[in-house]
């Protein structure tokens, strides 16, 4: 076995960041690493996939917006238990924690992975706060890896990250499970009660950062189809009377555990949002083979090649947004065959979890030799 590694993540959650952090877990346990993942806050998803598969879980029990002297102390015995060689942390509280333990508790390797352009609440003063925080303790983290290009560029143009520790290493998707499948297609379809009709899926929360505002104001300009929505959050009832009053055909699902036969079964996947890192929805539709339309915000460019794997559109507009959404849906089925192949190309191409586990190894490696020659030994592999 491999040198013990901790994934640290401000929670686990059904989140896209939140998904990397397990799928990485067990592509590393695969891989022969010693992992372990601890959350900040209490979990609540993917907790027995990771026990499965040997990886235990951990929980500082703390609480939302709450900082607990008691977690932290928790957390600091933990590691001088523990001794792990990599301390890697996902998402913004998180990535403070593991920088700033450093200070009481030596760790051979510490790294941060920046899962969002800009990991913020909705106020914009907290932006500016959170990279300031970034900046301020950059020395304390060996490597700090943006899922996107696009999340790079802005880190390192406002110096939140120097650029000799920034890294990006994309989102990883399982694309075993996410792939084409006709008869999951033919199923789902008929579950699903959408006979003939072109059929949207939108998945993610319902909050302010997807715009799903935007999105149904698109959808009240088409003459056809339906929208399906899978997932739930804050504005679900303001978004069901909205619907109401745009006449919008669309069917709130939901939380789903079924999100990979949901993209078989449907013609065209449609984000709108106006924050993002690198969406795990892009990526995980471009391996199902479905085509996308979004809207240029993060790594959206890096997921979806423009008129090759669907179509990329201004932020809250949602006249561009319609004319998109259109243009996929009248395509000819032999024009759309070739999108959808063209997406799934390229999501074995970039994103499969394997080939992401391996750049993640390679980081490792890196940063471990690194740490042994300038004396901060690591833990001896098992």
């Amino acid at each position: 076995m491999r040198a013990p590694v901790m994934l640290l993540a401000t929670n686990l959650a059904r989140g896209g960041a939140e998904m990397q952090v397990a799928l990485l877990a067990l592509a590393l346990r695969r891989r022969g690493w010693n992992v372990s993942v601890t959350s900040l806050l209490e979990p609540s998803a993917f907790v027995k996939e990771l026990a499965t598969c040997g990886i235990p879980v951990f929980s500082l029990r703390m609480r939302p917006g709450k900082l607990d002297p008691l977690a932290v102390a928790r957390f600091f015995s933990m590691l001088r238990k523990s001794r792990p060689a990599i301390l890697h942390a996902h998402m913004f509280h998180a990535n403070l924690m593991a920088r700033s333990i450093r200070l009481v508790c030596p760790v051979p390797v510490v790294m941060s992975t920046i899962h969002s352009i800009a990991e913020s609440s909705r106020r914009s003063a907290s932006v500016g706060c959170r990279d300031w925080l970034y900046r301020a303790t950059d020395c304390l983290s060996d490597a700090t890896v943006c899922v996107s290009a696009a999340g790079a560029k802005r880190y390192a143009a406002i110096r939140a990250v120097s650029r000799d520790r920034l890294r990006v290493i994309p989102n990883g998707v399982d694309t075993d499970l996410f792939r084409p499948d006709s008869g999951s297609r033919a199923r789902m379809r008929e579950v699903l009660g959408v006979g003939d009709e072109f059929a949207w899926l939108a998945v993610g929360r319902l909050m302010w950062k997807k715009d799903y505002v935007t999105m149904l104001e698109a959808m009240a300009r088409q003459r056809e189809g339906v929208l399906l929505i899978a997932g739930v959050g804050p504005l679900e009832e303001k978004l069901r009377a909205l619907a109401g009053e745009l006449g919008v055909r669309v069917r709130f699902l939901g939380l789903r555990e079924d999100i990979a036969d949901l993209m078989n079964a449907s013609d065209g996947l449609v984000l709108s949002s106006v924050v993002e890192g690198l969406p795990m929805v892009l990526i995980e539709a471009a391996a199902a083979g479905l085509p996308c339309v979004a809207t240029d915000v993060g790594g959206v460019r890096e997921a979806v090649l423009d008129g090759q794997t669907g179509f990329v559109v201004r932020v809250q507009d949602p006249v561009a947004l319609a004319a998109a959404m259109k243009r996929l849906a009248e395509l000819p089925p032999e024009a759309r065959a070739r999108m959808a192949e063209s997406a799934r190309a390229h999501a074995l191409a970039q994103f499969d979890v394997r080939t992401v586990a391996a750049q993640w190894e390679q980081l490792y490696l890196d940063r471990l030799e690194a740490a042994r020659l300038s004396g901060m030994e690591p833990p001896a592999d098992d």
